[in-house]
């Protein structure tokens, strides 16, 4: 698929270069071991896609209470208590 102008420049060619990379790579996946898991994935089902949303959003909540409980034990209950530990 190269361009075979002459009126091209170096950057034309580099680019048309990776271009062709680019589509020979989809080329293979279309034809290759991956072409049976694109064939066997559908699209989900209301209730998959609901409770996929569900169980994300609960590990973001719980991941966003531990990082708060990090930031209020470090801002308020480790500097007094390293405090009274470097205290002589």
């Amino acid at each position: 698929m190269a361009i075979e102008n002459s009126d091209v420049g170096p950057v034309e060619q580099t680019v048309q270069g990776w271009q062709d990379e680019i589509e020979e790579r989809v080329r293979r996946v279309r034809t290759g071991s991956m072409a049976r898991i694109l064939k066997m994935a559908r699209k989900p089902s209301k209730q998959e896609f609901r409770q996929t949303i569900i169980v994300c959003g609960i590990g973001m909540f719980i991941l966003g209470l531990i990082g708060f409980a990090m930031l209020v034990l470090m801002d308020n209950i480790l500097p007094s208590f390293f405090d009274w530990l470097t205290k002589t």
